[in-house]
């Protein structure tokens, strides 16, 4: 899925693009309304957040064209306007959501995995992606979240991509390259310790003993694979 993101401070646009590619999404970015507009309508995002206070189109205005031509998409402000007035404009104009600067990362993730899983609730049954078990653990792909009995256990995009993969290749060896390309695109350069990385902490989430994993098993030197 890809995000487009707008914000004209570039310490809050990488701050946010961060967010957006841990939790799996493509980001494309934008610190004018004018560019974010075009970027809309070439790229065509699944997912767009918005500053209000931009140059050139204001993000109420953007918001507004955007409504124009997709009534689904999901859209998010992010701003430093605190009145309540511009709260009730920004959903009026259609918008899912609204969080306010500053801002802790738990909460923009919060609710984007919400508004993910709304958008994914609102799709035909040929575009949702089904259940599936890892063991005792029963993965739920379009509600970004696995349970094991009464526990309930987050994931983001890139956590279900990691198992799906895992999971649709049973006994079999997954190199870090194959991982690396299905899970964060093929255009992204593959590096070992960013993927060592969210196994490992993927693993302490889902696995009963974490230092001695069931689900996920390492191939030293190779990869990973799940035995089914």
């Amino acid at each position: 899925m890809k995000a487009l993101i707008t914000e004209d401070d570039e310490n809050i646009l990488n701050g946010l693009k961060d967010i957006f590619e841990s939790e799996g999404y493509d980001t494309i970015t934008a610190m004018d309304g004018k560019t974010a507009m075009r970027l809309f309508d070439s790229q065509a995002p699944d997912f767009v957040c918005l500053d209000i206070m931009l140059p050139g189109m204001n993000g109420y205005d953007i918001c507004r064209e955007i409504r124009k031509r997709n009534s689904d998409v999901p859209v998010i402000f992010i701003s430093a306007k605190s009145e309540e007035i511009d709260k009730v404009l920004g959903l009026e104009l259609g918008a899912d959501d609204y969080i306010m600067k500053p801002f802790g990362v738990r909460e923009v993730v919060a609710r984007v995995r919400a508004i993910t899983r709304r958008c994914f609730a609102s799709r035909k049954p040929d575009d949702v992606q089904e259940p599936f078990d890892m063991g005792d653990l029963h993965v739920h792909p379009a509600e970004l979240r696995a349970t094991r009995g009464e526990q309930v256990i987050d994931l983001s995009l890139r956590d279900v991509k990691v198992l799906q993969v895992l999971h649709s290749h049973p006994g079999k060896v997954c190199d870090r390259h194959m991982i690396f390309s299905y899970v964060w695109g093929v255009e992204h350069i593959p590096n070992s310790r960013t993927l060592d990385q969210h196994i490992s902490q993927l693993r302490k989430r889902i696995e009963h003993n974490p230092k001695d994993p069931q689900i996920i098993q390492t191939v030293h030197g190779v990869g990973y694979r799940y035995d089914g």
